[in-house]
């Protein structure tokens, strides 16, 4: 299925119904994730765009993503859900989520990591950075 920007970012692992503001899985607002469904295209856009953004701000100084084509391709070849109307860097989120625990040859999808860390160090610090920003980001959004 081809993917836009109105897709759904969801990962099937929800944490809003445990009570979080933000999703632990897409890290949408637990707003945007109970009416997802009632949004306009716009609208739902507008929530990736902001996912997006945030996943960028958090990978750029990281990683590159040297052949879009080769990650794309390897992405489709392992199974691998990704929204390739994202930026290509976006589709990293994936490829880590997807991977789990697995060890990964990063160059083998034409990404080229920028620091000298373990990959599982590297997962950990952009989940935790990007739940940083979207909770931030509710904050300042409905208590400010």
């Amino acid at each position: 299925m081809k993917k836009n920007k109105a897709s759904t970012p969801c990962l099937g692992i929800c944490s809003t119904t445990y009570g979080d503001n933000v999703c632990k899985g897409c890290k949408r607002f637990v707003h945007e994730v109970i009416n997802w469904n009632k949004y306009s295209i716009p609208e739902k856009e507008l929530v990736n765009n902001r996912l997006e953004d945030f996943k960028l701000t958090v990978l750029q100084e990281r990683l590159s993503i040297i052949n879009p084509d080769l990650l794309a391709s390897k992405l489709r070849e392992n199974g691998i859900n990704f929204n390739d109307s994202l930026n290509p860097l976006t589709w990293v989120f994936d490829l880590l989520r997807a991977s789990g625990s697995q060890s990964l040859n990063l160059d083998q999808f034409g990404i080229t990591l920028h620091e000298n860390i373990a990959l599982s160090e590297l997962k950990d610090e952009i989940y935790k950075e990007f739940l940083e920003l979207s909770e931030a980001h509710y904050d300042r959004y409905f208590f400010t």
